[in-house]
């Protein structure tokens, strides 16, 4: 038993002098089909790895607005009291544009297409940035849709 707990002990404290280094985690993307017909993939980081999130202009409550304002809550399914977050993932490019689109969890086919359509409207974003460098990352966003 002693002898357990003199190795933690050792591993502890050679772990608190080794340095450590912190490797962004990145995440493939489909970007389409090559020429050769096999699919091709684009390396994105994921957000919570880049030392500087990407954001959208004004920050978090003008992102809330945004969504509020684009909306059109279809009409079909709010007369069927269809509600739900709609949660999408998108890339933020180094030039803040947005592309690569898609539905994670879906509510219901036209909540979903409306989702997509307000990530496609919006305006470009501060990128992320690694190192002060901006590169491209992964961002996952919910649409709600409440009546």
């Amino acid at each position: 038993m002693k002898t357990r707990t003199f190795l933690f002990l050792i591993g502890a404290v050679l772990s608190l002098h080794l340095p450590q280094h912190t490797v962004a985690q990145t995440f493939r993307v489909t970007s389409g089909i090559s020429a050769n017909g096999c699919p091709s993939y684009i390396e994105v980081y994921e957000y919570d790895f880049v030392e500087e999130k990407p954001s959208f202009p004004g920050g978090g409550q003008k992102l809330v607005n945004f969504i509020n304002d684009t909306r059109r809550y279809p009409a079909e399914a709010y007369a069927r009291g269809i509600e739900g977050r709609v949660m999408c993932s998108f890339v933020v490019h180094p030039d803040g544009s947005v592309s690569h689109i898609s539905v994670i969890r879906g509510v219901e086919p036209t909540l979903n297409k409306e989702a997509v359509r307000i990530i496609n409207k919006m305006p470009a974003w501060h990128p992320g940035k690694i190192s002060g460098q901006a590169v491209p990352v992964r961002v996952i966003c919910a649409v709600p849709f409440r009546k």
